[in-house]
């Protein structure tokens, strides 16, 4: 596994149904801050209670997060927010890896379709500062929402995600 892949810290958001102190994450983060990360996965989804998930976007790092929650739960639910603005080659390879580490996928749509929104909002806004609120409202309603719905209806303990810098 490549030294640069690292897992974010951990947070109140990997709380179990009890809520996990500032100490006691503090003393989680010390202890496994060396460990490889597949141990930290095992770790995290031992805390959930039979009720961890992990969300993507299938951007291709977030396949090596997957592949290890397939290695450790492999019925775990895979929360993917499919907001229709997706390039054929992200499905593609969406379906590859659903395939291949045979991923419980649960997809969640937003409740206006890619078309609607284009057809009503003038399409999916360009990543400008001037367009800011646009994005803004562009994420809530396709991005937004169906990730909160899927949350809620998921109802997970822990919640496993890769994060990028930007």
């Amino acid at each position: 596994m490549d030294s640069r892949l690292r897992l974010p810290t951990l947070t109140s958001t990997h709380a179990t149904h009890n809520t996990m102190t500032p100490d006691q994450i503090a003393k989680a983060n010390a202890e496994l801050k060396n460990a490889p990360a597949l141990d930290i996965v095992r770790w995290a989804v031992a805390q959930s209670n039979g009720r961890a998930i992990v969300s993507t976007n299938f951007r291709p790092y977030e396949a090596v997060l997957l592949h290890m929650v397939s290695l450790t739960q492999p019925d775990m639910s895979v929360l993917w927010v499919d907001h229709g603005y997706n390039r054929p080659a992200t499905y593609k390879h969406a379906e590859q890896l659903r395939s291949l580490l045979r991923l419980d996928l649960k997809p969640y749509l937003p409740r206006m379709t890619a078309a609607h929104y284009d057809a009503i909002h003038g399409g999916m806004p360009e990543p400008t500062p001037e367009n800011e609120e646009r994005i803004k409202a562009f994420s809530t309603v396709m991005k937004l929402e169906p990730f909160q719905r899927g949350m809620r209806e998921l109802a997970p303990t822990v919640w496993l995600t890769a994060l990028r810098k930007v």
